[in-house]
């Protein structure tokens, strides 16, 4: 059973490599968005510093010099297997205990979600990753969400707490789900976060995450909100990259 996967008795066969002497930086910010990425090589003095290998080819890992501080930055995969053996990769490339990760989300409470940031508070385990991270349980609290939250409140931007519900497959959101995972309080649908946080509370790292809201489940058929092209207000959303950028200088002691 996938529930029983999680061992903590033996050790890991393959382990994460860590390096001495890799790029200190002071946090690490991830996107999913390719056109996010363009943006960031083309607007900030970017430099690279380190790559890992997927089959997939290579992932490079930059450098931003931001306002007295260093912050590692790199092109993420969606999923919880990829996007967290991505932050496993980066222990043996750069040294932080601190990464930013944001992306688009599903909303599911169109009454209080839309125009906001989402933040997660806890994580629906509807994955697999998780469970090799920590015991069996339905929710991961996610521990920064109050940090992040009381970073939107001092500048300013609209945001709403709340539990989301993590998965491994977007075309099996059925209505029931849906429905019960609304009616439980959960506000968005994605599929990294659990993952994510059970993997960063396994190796002691901090994660300090909030989404886009994206499409509209909570709708009689759903909808993409978005017209052909549509950047701004999409997880491809340029300003939600200065807001992530922000927050690594708010959480690095700023």
């Amino acid at each position: 059973m996938i529930t029983e996967a999680f061992d903590n008795q033996s050790p890991a066969i393959i382990n994460p490599q860590i390096r001495e002497n890799t790029p200190q930086v002071d946090a690490c910010i991830l996107t999913f968005s390719h056109v996010i990425e363009k943006f960031v090589l083309e607007n900030y003095d970017c430099k690279q510093i380190a790559s890992f290998w997927f089959a997939t080819g290579n992932t490079p890992i930059y450098c931003i010099p931001y306002k007295g501080k260093k912050f590692a930055f790199y092109k993420t995969y969606v999923g919880a297997p990829a996007c967290v053996c991505t932050v496993e990769d980066t222990l043996a490339e750069i040294e932080t205990d601190k990464y930013i990760v944001f992306g688009g989300a599903g909303c599911l409470n169109k009454e209080i979600a839309h125009g906001k940031v989402m933040i997660p508070t806890q994580a629906y385990r509807d994955e697999g990753t998780s469970y090799h991270y920590a015991p069996a349980s339905d929710y991961v609290t996610v521990r920064n969400a109050d940090i992040v939250a009381a970073f939107m409140e001092e500048n300013g931007i609209p945001h709403v707490k709340g539990k989301t519900w993590t998965t491994d497959s977007f075309y099996r959101e059925t209505v029931n789900n849906f429905q019960k995972h609304k009616a439980d309080g959960c506000i968005s649908v994605e599929m990294e976060c659990a993952a994510l946080q059970a993997m960063c509370d396994f190796r002691g790292l901090n994660l300090y995450t909030f989404f886009t809201s994206g499409d509209l489940l909570d709708a009689p058929k759903w909808d993409t909100r978005r017209k052909e092209g549509q950047t701004k207000g999409t997880q491809h959303d340029t300003g939600h990259f200065d807001i992530a950028l922000e927050l690594a200088r708010y959480v690095a002691g700023a």
